[in-house]
């Protein structure tokens, strides 16, 4: 699986940071940072909470 962060549609809420410390992280805007475009399985709970949270819809999960 990969992960796709649409960062000009993000809102700085941090959502995706606190379901998936691994895998997101914020600028000093608050802007979501991907740091791991594939994240292995044992993080996938993690990011598929984030996909489902978050208030923009900004984060994708897509098959490779």
């Amino acid at each position: 699986m990969r992960v796709e962060l649409d960062e000009p549609k993000c809102v700085a809420s941090g959502q995706c940071v606190m379901a998936s410390p691994e895998v997101f992280d914020q600028d000093d805007d608050g802007v979501a940072i991907l740091l791991e475009e594939k994240p292995g399985e044992e993080l996938l709970d993690g990011v598929r909470e984030a996909v489902a949270i978050c208030p923009a819809a900004a984060i994708r999960l897509v098959e490779r």
